[in-house]
């Protein structure tokens, strides 16, 4: 029976013959078969080498004290590839299973390249990005430097300390009447209310117009005219009821050089309290304006200040003042650039701007304030208007005499025909130029004529006479 379970043995194996093999329980199955402890291992498929750098944690041992599987179990095989805390190979995928998430998944140096070189990109793009808003003030407000203002009052002489002094007692005038209207400008003389401007400024008022006076506070009051002279081209209006005036300080004009700084204040083209500044261009500079009526009534004649401080329609009848604030002149003309001519006010600055010399206007001023008008000083002659050549040649057109009779010309010895060259050494030449020399002077005043008589020159004292003005 033994033998025969042997013999059995080795034909199930399919080994006949072969007793040693057969009693070899280690010796190894024939291909396909099972053996007779263990089915073999499926075949194991490494985790891909890590990257150089990359930490690898240690292979686990196998315990040496492992217990046995149990009984029918199948047995525990050792993985040199597995994870820590692992034992055996994990399942195959069934069908239809997602890949692993290992599968398809770039190498890591790969990713790990791809990041520092978006993380470079990134810092180039976001620093020159930076730099930019920087300098265009993305990141921060602007802010400016400015330097701080003076404190205190404005120096003695300097301009913004004349206009300090001065503003308040300039004033603004609104003239209308008799379907026309303008503005000008004047200023205090004393604390009665009486104000001196242009005779051209409140002309447009006539007997029955409105002046309408503005302080530099703001404050209105109406005016009165208290008397004008068209030939001084000055005149003098009052308001009543007004209190806290501030009269400005008259100077000496006859004491004003070439090169003196001066300021004009007055109200251009409506522009109340405007200050200006130059210097005076020239002194005695006789000049005529005016002449828009029929009959020359509105003809002035002056020995002006010549300034080349900004004067401007509107200025007229405001003061010209020297660096102590002190009124020195009334700006009155200026010449225009498109004419060539003199203007009472109707063109801009060229820098060309006449003044009436304060010692003058004080005179005048005082004869409108106390009598309502003012006397010309005169020699007592009739002039040539025809008459082109060098000087003022004494004439008659009218069949009246030329020399008046009894008067300070014909004492003085002069005659009809006459030339006059010059007054007291100043030349003359021209008609006009005779009238605003004799009208510089006062009633009483003594002066000498260089006058032209048949080839001859004679040099004839005169004391001059008085006129009434208009």
């Amino acid at each position: 029976m033994k033998t025969m379970g042997k013999a059995a043995m080795d034909k199930g194996n399919g080994l006949p013959g072969r007793e040693a093999d057969r009693e070899d329980p280690y010796s190894t199955p024939p291909y396909g078969q099972p053996g007779p402890w263990a089915p073999a291992p499926p075949v194991q498929r490494p985790t891909p080498t890590p990257p150089a750098g990359t930490h690898v944690p240690p292979p686990q041992p196998v315990p040496a004290d492992l217990p046995p599987p149990p009984e029918g179990a199948e047995p525990v095989r050792y993985d040199p590839w597995a994870t820590s805390g692992t034992t055996g190979a994990p399942p195959p995928p069934g069908p239809g299973a997602p890949p692993s998430p290992r599968e398809g998944r770039p190498p890591f140096a790969r990713l790990v390249a791809g990041a520092a070189a978006i993380a470079l990109l990134a810092g180039v793009l976001g620093g020159v990005l930076g730099v930019y808003l920087e300098r265009e003030g993305a990141f921060s407000e602007v802010r400016l430097p400015q330097a701080g203002g003076s404190e205190g009052p404005p120096a003695d002489g300097s301009i913004a300390g004349i206009a300090d002094a001065v503003l308040p007692g300039v004033v603004t005038l609104h003239v209308s009447g008799g379907g026309s209207s303008g503005t000008g400008t004047g200023f205090v003389l004393d604390d009665q209310g009486h104000i001196l401007t242009n005779a051209h400024v409140v002309r447009p008022a006539g007997a029955a117009g409105v002046i309408e006076v503005t302080f530099s506070s703001g404050d209105t009051a109406q005016a009165e005219v208290v008397g004008q002279d068209s030939g001084y081209d000055l005149a003098v209006v009052r308001v009543s009821g007004v209190s806290g005036l501030s009269p400005l300080t008259l100077g000496n004009s006859d004491a004003v050089r070439v090169g003196d700084p001066v300021v004009a204040i007055g109200a251009p083209f409506d522009l109340a309290g405007t200050v200006t500044s130059g210097i005076i261009s020239a002194t005695e500079r006789p000049i005529t304006a005016g002449g828009e009526e029929a009959d020359g009534s509105d003809v002035s004649y002056v020995n002006a200040l010549q300034t080349d401080a900004p004067i401007n329609p509107g200025n007229s009848g405001g003061p010209l003042v020297d660096i102590g604030g002190r009124v020195i002149g009334v700006n009155s003309a200026i010449r225009t650039a498109d004419s060539g001519g003199l203007d009472a006010g109707q063109a801009g600055s060229v820098g060309l701007g006449f003044a009436i010399p304060v010692n003058q206007a004080r005179d005048v001023a005082e004869q409108l304030i106390n009598t309502g008008r003012a006397t010309h000083p005169v020699i007592g002659v009739t002039l040539d208007t025809g008459y082109l050549g060098d000087g003022a040649r004494i004439g008659s057109s009218n069949g009246q005499p030329a020399v008046v009779p009894g008067g300070p010309a014909e004492r003085a010895g002069v005659r009809e025909g006459d030339i006059i060259t010059a007054v007291d050494g100043d030349r003359v030449r021209s008609g006009d130029e005779l009238i605003v020399r004799i009208r510089s002077r006062r009633p009483g005043d003594e002066l000498t004529l260089t006058v032209q008589r048949g080839g001859q020159e004679l040099s004839l004292p005169v004391t001059l006479g008085e006129s009434s003005g208009d």
